[in-house]
C-alpha cells in the first residue's frame, strides 16, 4: 500500500492542462484504458462504481506482482481475497438495489419463475466464495509451483517460470475478477 501511495503522489504531481508530459500521457491513457473498459460492461448506469472496480484492479494487480520482488503476495491470503470478494458482493447487490429499486430487486429472486428462488438466494453465497477461491486458489498454486522449482532448481531456471507465474497469471487474476465483479454488477442491474 505504500508504494501505491507513493506512485500516486509521485504521478498525480504537476499535472497539467496544457502541453502535458509524457508521465501524464501514460498515466491518463491507462485510467482512459480502464474506463472505457468498465464503461463498456457497465454502461451509463454503472459509472458510479467504475472508481471502485478500477481501485480493486490496481490493488490485485499490484498485489500479484509483488512476488517479483520476493515478497508474499497478499492475494495469497484467505482472509484478504475473501474480503475483497465480500465487499464485491457488497458492491454488486447494491447496485442491482439502487437500480431497480426495493420491489423489483426481491422480485428478481423469482426470476425465471418462482421455483428457483432458493437457487437464485444461494448464488449470494455463492459468488463471493467463487470469486474468492479462485483468486486465491490461482495466487496460492503459482506460490507453491514456484517454491517448489526454487527448491528443485534454484539458480536459473526459476526465472521464466517468476515471470509467468507472477506477472502472466498474477495480471490475468486481476483481469478475471474485475471482469466477473463487472459481470455480476450489470447483471443485477438489468
Amino acid at each position: 500500500m505504500a508504494v501505491l501511495v507513493l506512485l500516486s503522489v509521485i504521478l498525480v504531481r504537476n499535472l497539467k492542462v496544457e502541453n502535458p508530459g509524457k508521465k501524464q500521457l501514460a498515466l491518463e491513457a491507462f485510467i482512459g484504458f480502464l474506463n472505457a473498459f468498465f464503461e463498456g460492461i457497465l454502461g451509463d448506469e454503472g459509472k458510479r462504481y467504475i472508481p471502485y472496480l478500477i481501485t480493486v484492479a490496481l490493488y490485485i494487480g499490484c498485489a500479484n506482482l509483488i512476488g517479483l520482488f520476493g515478497f508474499k503476495p497478499p492475494t495469497k491470503d484467505l482472509n484478504v481475497t475473501a474480503g475483497l470478494a465480500i465487499m464485491s458482493l457488497v458492491l454488486i447487490y447494491y447496485a442491482g438495489f439502487r437500480q431497480k429499486g426495493a420491489k423489483k430487486f426481491f422480485m428478481g429472486f423469482a426470476e425465471p419463475m418462482p421455483i428457483v428462488t432458493p437457487i437464485n438466494i444461494m448464488e449470494i453465497a455463492i459468488r463471493p466464495v467463487s470469486l474468492c477461491m479462485r483468486l486465491f486458489g490461482n495466487v496460492i498454486g503459482a506460490f507453491v509451483i514456484m517454491e517448489l522449482i526454487k527448491m528443485i532448481v534454484p539458480v536459473i531456471i526459476p526465472i521464466p517460470f517468476s515471470f509467468y507465474f507472477d506477472v502472466f497469471d498474477g495480471l490475468i487474476q486481476t483481469y478475471v475478477f474485475v471482469f466477473l465483479t463487472s459481470l455480476f454488477m450489470k447483471e443485477q442491474m438489468e
